[in-house]
């Protein structure tokens, strides 16, 4: 019997999964693949210590990879398990499907899977590789590289409107964390504001040139998390940002102006580097270039990559994340297609 990719993502977005806790998506893909006969492998990958990462968890996580036994597959189809927060069930009408991870992306685990049981059926060697942690730092997909299975063709899956993506931006994580002397408000000059040094060093940040790529467009910045301070009535000690920077070229010369920029005001560290994208167009599939990063430059060891799924990235991490019942289904069709032409003219 087909699988049907609908049924699945209901199922799927009704699990709770968000990154640090995908340990019962992971369970659940284990066993639906294990009984589709595949040979599924766990992946383990490590909680990070809590003491450095607020929301972190305790329990397992791993990435599930999934091929037919003694296959070693020519296209792996591949995206991740985990989603932003807050968690919400699946609902749907006569056209969409809604809930968190509808469309990012586990909606497109279903495609895939659908997608792969064609795929196998028509001789072509397919794998699957369903990995954790892409919302915060790809510590999955790390993990993965180290364990390649001599794929030729990585079929990443992000909500590109079923779109072929030519170029997905690079992500560059900034933390900054200023220091100060606590005193009372009144006696401002007993203190030393880390607060003031922070704000000071974020106005100079914000007024720092980007690179534009004329393909691609410009780099963009975001001051995301704020925090500092003990009271209003205290000078503040500490002081904290966390920027993202997304990148359309190399990432050093970013590096070095925002170190430049900020001086001794702040202690900078650069907790994610993923670079710029490109990848080339295949048939007459149309096209997109995705401002957002995906895990493909964590996942070199794993062919060539390409980028493609259902769904619309404008929705995701918001309240009202859906996908198109229709687009899903279509999906399937294209990765059947992409697949194919890739293995048999490369």
């Amino acid at each position: 019997m087909a699988i049907d990719p609908i049924q699945l993502t209901k199922e799927l977005v009704d699990i709770e999964s968000t990154t640090y806790g995908e340990g019962a998506a992971g369970a659940f893909l284990y066993e639906y693949l294990s009984a589709q006969r595949y040979a599924v492998e766990r992946m383990d990958v490590a909680q990070p210590d809590r003491t450095l990462t607020p929301g972190a968890g305790t329990g397992e996580r791993f990435n599930v990879y999934a091929a037919l036994p003694g296959v070693t597959p020519d296209v792996v189809l591949s995206t991740h398990m985990d989603t932003v927060p807050p968690f919400f069930g699946c609902t749907e009408d006569d056209e969409f499907l809604y809930g968190r991870g509808t469309c990012d992306a586990k909606g497109i685990i279903a495609a895939q899977v659908a997608a792969a049981d064609r795929l196998r059926e028509s001789g072509v060697k397919v794998g699957l590789l369903f990995v954790v942690g892409e919302e915060r730092d790809s510590a999955g997909a790390a993990v993965a590289n180290t364990r390649p299975k001599g794929s030729r063709f990585l079929i990443n899956g992000e909500p590109t409107d079923n779109r072929l993506a030519l170029a997905s931006k690079g992500a560059l994580r900034v933390e900054l964390r200023a220091k100060g002397r606590m005193a009372h408000s009144a006696y401002p000059e007993l203190g030393e504001s880390a607060i003031d040094k922070l704000v000071e060093a974020l106005h100079d940040v914000l007024a720092l040139p980007l690179p534009v790529e004329p393909e691609i467009g410009p780099s963009t910045l975001n001051i995301g998390l704020i925090e500092g301070g003990r009271a209003p009535n205290v000078i503040a000690d500490k002081a904290e940002a966390h920027i993202l920077v997304r990148l359309v070229g190399p990432s050093e010369g970013i590096k070095r102006s925002i170190i430049e920029v900020v001086g001794d005001r702040a202690d900078v560290m650069f907790s994610l580097d993923l670079p710029f994208v490109r990848m080339r167009k295949v048939g007459a599939l149309p096209t997109m270039v995705a401002k957002f990063t995906t895990d493909i430059p964590k996942l070199t060891a794993w062919g060539e990559p390409f980028l493609l799924g259902p769904g619309s990235i404008h929705v995701a991490h918001t309240p009202k994340e859906k996908i198109a019942k229709k687009e899903l289904l279509e999906c399937v069709d294209l990765y059947v297609d992409l697949a194919t032409d890739l293995v048999a003219k490369g």
